[in-house]
């Protein structure tokens, strides 16, 4: 299999050197991949130290390194180099997204591409994620819609049974099976689903873009599976900053709030959007009420419910707008406000 392996840097050349240095066995036992790295505007310094970094691990003669500008985030950064791969005389079978914050265990890839050979009925798989104490991240999970939304932002254990069937992440299964999503950190993605469904929805920016994606590919009749035999570690949010899984998190970009807005309402429409905001905003008070009534420690990132409420369709309208970049996003929002 022409595998075509695809990593996106933003001032993390020292994360995406350590993601190089565990991709090097992979690349050993799969002499038809290539890794297709992306500079997203960092500058020339952050180039520099990323060729230095290929050319010491010996990995010159399997990974291209492309250097764009403006920062186009993480969906531009990968269309970037996917691109002119397709457009080329021998586009790969298959492209494979890694996000840079990762660390690819023994076997990993080997494993998805062995699925995807015997499964051709399958569009996408991905790998199970971890964190570095090898406790799960939970890959398989079921499309974001009003109801998950509501219980994941609860997290009422009683609601949680009753709405069981909507969970997002749902406990890991110790089997392949097929699943809604898996997060775009460690995703392989058939070349005919590409040629049917596109690349990656660039108005997203950063953020829902793998659910996005399943979620199109699925409407196009290619299934997403989860492969938990290939396990990769994934240091959440390292990137963009945007979780903190030792301290409190920090509060969440607004760009984040804006991509979530885009895929609910050109997914499922003004009705289903509103709602989702609705049930968003319900579960986040109710969860604020009970920690306040019980003294229990809240780790959610400051502001959370006044950015919800800011960024829904309720306030923002209705209009199907592409987000906009950090800087101008970052611009838009007040730095405090009344939580």
């Amino acid at each position: 299999m022409h595998l075509l392996i695809v990593l996106v840097n933003y001032h993390g050349s020292r994360l995406t050197t350590d993601c190089l240095r565990s991709l090097k066995p992979e690349l050993e036992a799969l002499p038809e991949a290539h890794v297709a790295l992306c500079e997203n505007g960092s500058g020339d310094e952050e180039t520099q130290r990323l060729r230095e970094a290929i050319n010491e691990l010996g990995l010159a003669e399997r990974v291209t390194l492309t250097a764009i500008s403006p920062n186009r985030g993480f969906t531009g950064g990968n269309n970037a180099v996917i691109r002119p791969a397709m457009e080329g005389p021998t586009p790969p079978d298959a492209v494979f997204l890694l996000n840079n914050d990762t660390v690819v265990l023994p076997g990993a890839i080997q494993k998805l591409v062995a699925f995807m050979r015997q499964r051709p009925e399958v569009g996408l798989c991905g790998s199970r994620l971890e964190y570095p104490d090898g406790e799960s991240q939970r890959a398989a999970r079921r499309v974001l819609n009003a109801v998950n939304e509501f219980e994941s932002r609860l997290r009422l254990g009683v609601a949680s049974r009753a709405l069981s069937p909507w969970v997002i992440a749902p406990p890991d299964r110790e089997e392949p099976h097929e699943c809604g999503w898996v997060p775009g950190a460690a995703l392989l993605v058939r070349r005919n689903v590409i040629e049917k469904v596109g690349l990656l929805d660039e108005d997203l920016f950063t953020y829902f873009d793998d659910v996005d994606y399943c979620l199109r590919a699925k409407r196009a009749g290619w299934t997403t599976w989860y492969v938990p035999e290939s396990r990769i570690v994934h240091l959440v949010g390292q990137t963009t900053g945007i979780t903190d899984t030792v301290a409190k998190p920090k509060r969440v970009a607004r760009y984040w709030f804006l991509a979530r807005r885009h895929y609910f309402l050109k997914n499922f429409g003004v009705a289903h959007a509103t709602v989702a905001d609705a049930a968003a905003i319900a579960g986040q008070c109710l969860w604020r009420l009970r920690t306040r009534l019980t003294n229990r420690v809240d780790n959610d990132p400051p502001y959370m419910l006044s950015d919800l409420i800011r960024n829904s369709v309720f306030v923002t309208g209705f209009r199907i707008r592409p987000v906009p970049n950090p800087a101008l996003a970052d611009r838009l929002r007040p730095d405090t406000s009344p939580s």
